[in-house]
């Protein structure tokens, strides 16, 4: 089976795009090799780090990278989790095979008590799961694990 190599983008690289890089990991990572990026990182969100372990999710290793660590590579997908990120990736990357746009909401910016905010970090880390979920349920249908 060809793995497919995913990079998930966002402005910090300290929630969404970790949350998608460890949940597509934990979900299906036999057929992913998987990173995240960020156009300014700031490190990892300790919320967004709770909320997954929760789930299982595996953070150990995990940390904020700059998206210039992989314009040099080859990339399958490139998936950008915010708008931000959207408007300062690079027009031109020879290696990006595939761009998706997936913004969800940006829990660190949620106004509300720390409950709610908590609360706000686990919806949408359960979002981007059930957006993962299809998405490898798509690839596996349309046949692009197979050898090539």
């Amino acid at each position: 089976m060809r793995k497919l190599k995913v990079l998930f983008l966002c402005t910090g690289n300290s929630c969404r795009s970790v949350m998608g890089e460890t949940q597509l990991r934990h979900i299906a990572g036999d057929r992913f090799e998987v990173h995240s990026a960020g156009t300014s990182p700031k490190g990892i969100n300790p919320i967004a780090r709770q909320v997954l372990e929760e789930t299982g999710v595996d953070t150990d290793g995990i940390r904020s990278k700059h998206l210039s660590e992989f314009l040099e590579s080859e990339i399958d997908y490139a998936i950008i989790v915010c708008d931000d990120a959207a408007e300062s990736c690079p027009r031109a990357w020879p290696g990006l095979r595939n761009k998706l746009l997936w913004p969800f909401e940006d829990p660190p910016a949620f106004p509300g008590t720390e409950a709610e905010k908590l609360n706000k970090f686990r919806e949408v880390r359960d979002a981007i799961r059930q957006r993962l979920t299809s998405w490898v349920a798509e690839l596996e249908a349309s046949g692009a694990f197979e050898q090539k």
